[in-house]
């Protein structure tokens, strides 16, 4: 039985949260369908437009995502302090930005006096919203509902596109969060969609790769800022060179037709974090198959099971894939 998403997410315990959501019906999201014979690919642009309008929105962060065939998978980073520091109307102003609100919130929105009574359901809507724009199961509702209405109308039906829930994993800690970032990268690779991560079309990696030709990092994306220090800007704790390196080695080292190896520079990543480098492609390759629920070493995972007051640490022997004994 699925467990509740509340049971799942805690923003105490880790920011970070994997997501994946699949395609119920034959069709395909996007590629190429041997049954209609029709092309879906557009429907791409789609998902990845959306997800990036979003992180616009949502005090939520994008650090990876990748649009497959018939699902995509996600990175997303809860940026709990943003929400709170939003003021009333930055926060009605951001909800806005994707639903109608309320009489209450547009007549607020625009300057307008309120009433009394009017005054005190505005403070309730706007501890509302302000909780909705940081909840991931609202975030990826905005995410793959408009893509469903899209895709029903231009496949002439009804009826549900995604299945009912997405998949959600708690990423524990930073080797969770390289993992996963890595194995969500190199998707297209190892279903052999693209070759390299610059070919991977609608994908974080092939975006990062861009704009660091340009010597920059995209916006909509959660930034690499280097090794934790004093004043310490949000993003993630790796250098950009380094990180782009890794995925770098380890597509090649996945890809049948390559001979690749582990530079120097990417074992120096693995050692900090205390991942064996033998465990490394295995982990990238067999991720799904290893991690069914939250994903961290044995200490993080004992930690979230025990704050959650879960009963069982699931999936516990998962956990010596990230961590040298």
């Amino acid at each position: 039985m699925p467990r509740p998403r509340r049971s799942q997410v805690s923003v105490e315990d880790t920011p970070m949260y994997h997501c994946c959501s699949r395609v119920v019906r034959r069709a395909y999201l996007c590629g190429d369908d041997k049954f209609s014979g029709k092309n879906y690919d557009h429907r791409r642009g789609w998902v990845e437009a959306q997800l990036l309008k979003l992180a616009e929105v949502f005090a939520i962060d994008v650090a990876a995502y990748a649009v497959m065939s018939n699902h995509l998978h996600v990175v997303l980073s809860i940026d709990i302090y943003q929400a709170n520091r939003w003021t009333g109307i930055e926060v009605i102003n951001q909800w806005h930005l994707l639903f109608k609100g309320t009489d209450i919130t547009q007549k607020f929105a625009k300057g307008e006096t309120l009433e009394d009574y009017e005054a005190l359901e505005l403070t309730y809507t706007i501890a509302l919203y302000r909780s909705r724009l940081s909840d991931i199961s609202w975030f990826m509702r905005a995410l793959n509902e408009p893509i469903a209405r899209r895709a029903n109308e231009e496949d002439e039906c009804t009826g549900r596109f995604w299945e009912g829930r997405f998949k959600s994993q708690a990423l524990l800690d930073e080797a969770a969060v390289l993992a996963c970032m890595v194995y969500v990268d190199l998707n297209p690779i190892r279903s052999t969609i693209a070759k390299t991560p610059e070919t991977s079309d609608f994908t974080s990696i092939k975006r990062r790769i861009t704009a660091a030709l340009n010597g920059t990092q995209p916006k909509a994306l959660l930034p690499f800022v280097g090794n934790e220090r004093k004043d310490m800007p949000k993003g993630l704790t790796f250098h950009l060179k380094d990180y782009l390196q890794l995925v770098e080695d380890t597509g090649k080292a996945v890809r049948n037709d390559k001979r690749g190896c582990i530079s120097p520079n990417s074992h120096s990543i693995l050692n900090r974090l205390n991942i064996p480098a033998d465990n490394w492609l295995k982990i990238i390759n067999e991720f799904g198959k290893l991690f069914k629920g939250p994903v961290g070493t044995l200490q993080e995972l004992t930690a979230y099971c025990e704050h959650l007051e879960k009963q069982r640490r699931h999936y516990c022997h998962a956990c010596q894939h990230l961590a040298a004994s």
